[in-house]
């Protein structure tokens, strides 16, 4: 996932059917589906982006105990035949109240909603398979709660197995029975995934291509009798207009026809729409929105012959909070509150986060303050931060360890390695992408970089000097960005230790300030154009590196120095 998206949702928007009806309408047997993507464990996240209530302020939405009052309500119209699925994310990143018991309340969260059927997604693996499939049927963690006993729904993916067995970690598919009907759930995780999380725990794991592994389990189903056919894919769509592209419209066009639904995930956005005769959806992130999809079955066939869908925004205003839910909820707020309200410092003024991005000032003042406290508490030469590792804001006002945990709350511990100045710049040019450039913030040196070469041309230290290609420097990083291949620190590193966790050395920073904090994006990352283009030209980057300079001594452009 590159960027998270800003959620901006109507109430409710409705997909036009897609309609195939051969038997009589009164025949036919009507079914709801009710789905939820990349919760994260934000069982307890309230986000304020629209004013449901016309008073010209906005108005919270989202919080488990109101995610749970909807779907019994949407579940009510339809009581008998009614099913709640999700497609992965929904542990993994969680704030302070989830992950504090290791996500276990917000298993017992969706079993109290009354979840049917969910899949994987990448950050179900954020501490390894075997921490995973604990957490799928059962077993004691030292900071979970006493006789869990894992997840009382089945959990499938038909394109994640064992490297050497080939076996599958979970069932590829579920058949369920509803109104009479049978429907098929086939799961499957982005390919992407041993990418995106740490390679501790992970590395007997593979993902295969999921529109393959889709069609390898259909004829199965089919010989069961069974025509209805739902995906749950952790995979991204990205809709515009009427149209939907990315990975979900690509499973879509590549699987067998007797699929009729993909409910989507991975990027935080909303799809509702068809692609190749297929429903596309997806609801947002965090609990603020959730899918409803409405089917209708023609029994003679066991076909899925109409199909139309609804995201629904889970504002506040005007519902009451699920009792159950909430007294959940108030139960783990109560054991962490000590730990989520202890005051570690003061920012002066908003601290705004995530990924480097392209521009003049490509860094960002959370980002800067993070690096500079790596670092520090690893007395290094410098230090990288992934953008995908800084989760949320701080805000202005007193900085409490529960918001801090929100920002980092994967646990990564930091590593030192011994890097060589040409090693560095190989990691910041592995680092850079297209659309987006930068990923990493950065402290200790600044850097400039050229998107049409897509290559950093210059790197510079704090005392305004050019790094050395063959001095050995420090440079701490997570063990997330020490294990990736695509970031090769681990190949490049000479030697490496292991230090405190993230989050730790965060804290442990913030605690040093005397002063409330006060931090800006200062251009350490700076994006620069060059005169000619770079197209096709064997000698483009010693060019540019000399068309710099020029326009250095020119007064036309600036380096900073931190």
């Amino acid at each position: 996932m590159r960027k998270l998206a800003i959620i901006l949702v109507s109430l409710s928007l409705l997909v036009p059917s897609f309609s195939g009806l051969t038997a009589a309408e009164e025949d036919l047997v009507e079914v709801q589906l009710l789905g939820l993507n990349d919760w994260h464990g934000q069982i307890d996240y309230e986000d304020y982006f629209a004013d449901f209530d016309g008073d010209g302020e906005n108005d919270p939405a989202g919080r488990a105990d109101y995610l749970a009052a909807y779907l019994k309500e949407r579940e009510a119209t339809n009581p008998e035949n009614t099913l709640l699925v999700h497609a992965g994310d929904m542990i993994g990143g969680s704030p302070l109240i989830a992950a504090s018991f290791q996500d276990e309340p917000v298993v017992e969260i969706m079993e109290a909603m009354g979840m049917d059927v969910g899949t994987l997604g990448n950050h179900e693996f954020d501490e390894g398979v075997d921490e995973l499939l604990r957490m799928i049927h059962g077993g004691d963690h030292p900071d979970g709660t006493e006789g869990y006993d894992g997840m009382n729904f089945p959990v499938v993916a038909a394109n994640v197995q064992y490297k050497d067995t080939k076996e599958l970690l979970v069932d590829p598919y579920v058949i369920e029975e509803v109104g009479g009907q049978k429907i098929a759930f086939i799961g499957v995780a982005t390919t992407e995934t041993p990418s995106m999380v740490i390679k501790e725990g992970n590395e007997n794991v593979e993902f295969t291509d999921e529109a393959e592994a889709i069609n390898k389990y259909v004829p199965e189903i089919k010989e069961q009798g069974v025509r209805s056919i739902v995906v749950l894919a952790h995979n991204p769509g990205y809709q515009d207009g009427d149209v939907i592209t990315g990975d979900a419209a690509d499973i879509a066009e590549n699987v067998d026809d007797e699929v009729d639904i993909i409910f989507a995930g991975h990027n935080h956005v909303e799809n509702n729409g068809i692609v190749d005769g297929k429903l596309i959806v997806q609801a947002y992130a965090y609990g603020t929105a959730f899918s409803d999809v409405d089917i209708k079955i023609d029994p003679a066939t066991g076909d899925i012959v109409d199909k139309t869908a609804e995201i629904v925004t889970v504002a506040q205003h005007g519902m009451e909070p699920d009792p159950e839910v909430g007294a959940i909820l108030e139960k783990y707020e109560t054991l962490v509150d000590e730990i989520k309200n202890e005051v570690i410092g003061e920012a002066a003024m908003p601290l705004e986060g995530g990924y480097a991005e392209r521009g003049e000032q490509g860094d960002n003042a959370l980002g800067n303050l993070i690096a500079d406290g790596m670092k520090w508490a690893m007395d290094a030469d410098m230090a990288m931060m992934n953008g995908g590792g800084i989760r949320a804001d701080i805000n202005e006002g007193p900085i409490t360890y529960g918001e801090v945990f929100t920002v980092q709350p994967f646990g990564n511990t930091l590593v030192k390695a011994e890097l060589t100045g040409e090693s560095i710049i190989q990691v910041l040019n592995n680092q850079l992408s297209e659309p987006y450039g930068p990923d990493y913030s950065v402290a200790g040196f600044n850097y400039t970089w050229n998107f049409d070469a897509m290559e950093v041309i210059e790197v510079y230290l704090p005392d305004g000097t050019e790094i050395d290609p063959n001095e050995v420097y420090t440079v701490v990083v997570n063990n997330y960005m020490f294990g990736d291949d695509d970031s090769g620190i681990e190949d490049l590193a000479i030697s490496s230790e292991v230090g405190p966790t993230d989050l730790d050395a965060t804290v442990d920073y913030i605690k040093s300030f005397d002063e409330p904090i006060e931090y800006y994006a200062e251009g350490r990352i700076q994006e620069v154009e060059l005169v000619t283009p770079l197209t096709g030209n064997p000698n483009a980057s010693e060019k540019a590196k000399e068309r710099l300079k020029e326009l250095a001594k020119e007064g036309k452009f600036k380096n900073k120095n931190n």
